[in-house]
């Protein structure tokens, strides 16, 4: 095959990839009515998703929100300023980097389980058996998880922005001579708003948190369901599970900020 040959066969690919894992959020969306039956089966994907991933988000929110404070603290205390540092951790963190954190996190843990176990049950024909027997793969398997994920990665999220600034608050307090008073009330006036339920930044945020879980959920268990050959199959799967969710995170939370604070305004 020459050269346009290959880069045709390698956009097809990619756009059969990305229609597949349309259609899987379009038919999971669709199947929302099977919620009902798949209560118990839900609430073991969101302990897995979210209280089994709660220990190592937490050591890294922590560590962000210290590293965040730090590095931005360094630069502030050349111009004499650092009273704003509790402000700009508090709306770095609810903005951006609490969703992206926790994002990253559940792609790493929770994603790649996900496309490792449905991608084991697809080369063992176990999701062949379920269409057999007349179970539809899809209200069975992905839409616990994509609920699951998309309810509990806002959750981790809200958690993440809070240790993150309090990690923050420490390094202020410890290291650039910030009171924990004028940080936590920078940070306060930051997020205050009169104007809605919830402060643009969080809500903004929790949003990502939401759109990120959906995204994750559903890339992994489409990776999971297109795998085939066996051991090195599923391999595969979850690294593209992997890979492909993070590449969304990271596009999804550009367009986002783009249409809260651009184009909405």
């Amino acid at each position: 095959m020459n050269a346009p040959q290959l880069v045709g066969q390698s956009l097809r690919k990619r756009v059969n990839d990305a229609g597949f894992v349309v259609d899987l959020l379009l038919r999971t969306a669709l199947s929302l009515g099977f919620l009902p039956r798949r209560t118990r089966f839900t609430l073991d994907m969101a302990f897995n998703a979210g209280v089994r991933a709660l220990p190592v988000t937490m050591v890294v929110a922590a560590f962000a929100g210290a590293i965040l404070a730090m590095q931005t603290g360094i630069e502030l205390r050349r111009f004499g300023d650092t009273g704003v540092l509790g402000t700009i951790t508090a709306l770095s963190m609810c903005r951006e980097m609490g969703p992206f954190i926790t994002g990253v996190i559940l792609a790493a843990t929770v994603g790649s389980s996900m496309a490792a176990e449905i991608g084991t049950m697809k080369v063992s024909d176990e999701v062949t058996a379920l269409e057999v027997m007349s179970v539809d793969p899809i209200n069975y398997l992905v839409m616990p998880r994509v609920i699951a994920l998309a309810v509990m990665c806002p959750l981790l999220t809200a958690l993440t922005d809070f240790v993150g600034i309090c990690g923050g608050s420490l390094v202020a307090a410890q290291n650039l001579g910030v009171s924990q008073t004028l940080f936590w009330n920078s940070a306060y006036d930051a997020l205050a708003s009169s104007e809605h339920f919830l402060p643009k930044e969080v809500y903004v945020g929790l949003f990502k948190a939401l759109v990120f879980g959906t995204a994750i959920a559903t890339v992994s268990c489409a990776a999971g369901l297109r795998a085939n050959g066996g051991a090195l199959g599923v391999g595969l799967a979850v690294q593209t599970a992997v890979r492909n969710s993070v590449i969304l995170i990271i596009v999804l939370g550009f367009i986002i900020t783009w249409f809260f604070y651009f184009l909405a305004g």
